[in-house]
């Protein structure tokens, strides 16, 4: 029987993959909007929470590369039940935490868990569809995982604030193991199945020598000033700006706005249920129009919200910057997930989204700290102000540079920069096609 609809896209083993992803993503959102006030809680001021999450940016950095190359060697399955694993146990340290300078041992496992996590999800979901439709699968999947900041931060917010955070953390890691048996259970039953039938590419064994020549093919491709170039430099903007305010958010609509944990937790919510709501004709969109008009169209609305956020003095003007944040978001992430995707070779992909994340994260290692500063010393609205008119001015930028047209295919690329970069970096190239 032909399938039709949604399973025509989307296998068994993707749709199992995404109840995973969702169970485990639903209990760290219930937490992870709320972790700077948790923070708070633990005893720790403004200046202490930015040191926090710019010390916490500095331990992926170490993770986000490794992650992607297990994940390109022994396969996404079992480089997520590995994440899996170590996700899990960021609760038990987050839950037994005495202090905020305890909560840095929690994120140091979160960092491990999700370095094998957040490459190997979109590498995975790449690999099991085709080139013409990925942007709209790309769609679909990030609407089946927005559910997760639908139903995750207002019941951590809820349970936060009816009985403390510790009966939260308790019951998100319960939450998150229902995840790691599936995840584990996904791996185990991958030896049982042939490559073929779960469009899985051939794996094999991790060695430092392919780690090298799969760094050095991507090294090249970042810094050849090709789309990958541009691509880095975008996002880089973007996470530098984001990464001054998004630990002060819950702050400042606490403390300067009154707004209480359910409402923050609703907030999330309401940017969630946005971005359902637009990401699937997004992502048919990116296959239409190009990835660069989502891009571009997402970089504004994210703009617009910043600035409907500071002049917001209550929940209801904090209602519409949010679904802004959550159209914005809706708009951007299968446009950025194809582009990516379509500009690396498949057997780079795992440790491309790793490299990525570990690039832009050095950039933008300070942020936090500096977002913190400009808290306490100048103005609460300073940190906000910057990062809108950064993404205004980023708009151009990507509707200029943001055409895979303009470039060569990858694996063409890959050919030709083969020329300039050791032989072991033409081994890689080959094995990518």
């Amino acid at each position: 029987m032909k399938k039709t609809g949604i399973f025509a896209l989307f296998p068994r083993t993707l749709l199992i993959f995404m109840i995973g992803m969702v169970f485990a993503n639903v209990a760290s959102m219930m937490y992870m909007p709320l972790l700077p006030l948790y923070l708070q809680h633990l005893g720790a001021d403004v200046g202490q929470i930015g040191l926090f999450f710019t010390l916490s940016a500095i331990l992926p950095l170490f993770f986000q590369i490794f992650g992607g190359w297990i994940s390109d060697s022994i396969g996404r399955l079992r480089a997520v039940a590995i994440g899996g694993v170590a996700g899990f146990l960021t609760f038990i340290f987050f839950l037994l935490a005495p202090s905020w300078e305890w909560a840095l041992l929690a994120m140091a496992v979160m960092a491990i868990g999700r370095s094998f996590v957040a490459p190997s999800f979109r590498a995975f979901i790449a690999e099991q569809s085709s080139e013409d439709n990925r942007g709209k699968v790309f769609g679909i999947a990030d609407t089946i995982f927005a559910v997760v900041g639908v139903i995750g931060p207002p019941l951590g917010g809820w349970i936060s604030d009816q009985y403390g955070f510790q009966v939260m953390f308790f019951v998100a890691g319960a939450i998150f193991f229902v995840a790691t048996v599936i995840r584990i259970s996904m791996a185990f039953s991958l030896r049982k199945q042939p490559a073929t039938e779960t469009n899985t590419p051939k794996t094999e064994r991790p060695s430092w020598k392919g780690m090298k020549s799969s760094f050095s093919a991507l090294f090249v491709m970042l810094v050849s000033g090709g789309i990958m170039t541009w691509i880095l430099i975008n996002d880089g903007v973007i996470d530098v700006t984001f990464g001054m305010v998004n630990q002060l958010l819950p702050i400042y609509m606490q403390n300067e706005i009154g707004i209480s944990l359910t409402q923050i937790g609703f907030l999330e919510s309401i940017s969630a249920i946005a971005t359902m709501v637009v990401m699937a004709g997004a992502g048919w969109l990116s296959d239409k129009k190009g990835e660069k008009l989502g891009i571009a169209l997402g970089n504004l609305l994210f703009g617009g919200a910043l600035a409907i956020f500071l002049i917001s003095q209550n929940i209801y003007g904090l209602i519409f910057s949010w679904a802004l944040f959550g159209m914005g978001s809706g708009m951007v992430s299968p446009a950025y997930n194809s582009l990516i995707s379509k500009a690396v070779p498949e057997k780079l992909r795992g440790m491309a989204f790793g490299l990525f994340s570990t690039s832009v994260g050095l950039v933008s290692l300070p942020s936090p700290f500096i977002g913190a500063f400009l808290y306490e010393t100048f103005s609460p609205r300073l940190p906000f102000i910057l990062p809108m008119f950064a993404l205004l001015i980023s708009v151009p930028l990507v509707w200029i540079k943001f055409d895979l047209k303009k470039y060569p295919p990858a694996e063409n690329e890959m050919e030709e920069e083969a020329e300039l970069v050791p032989a072991n970096v033409e081994l890689a190239a080959g094995q990518a096609d």
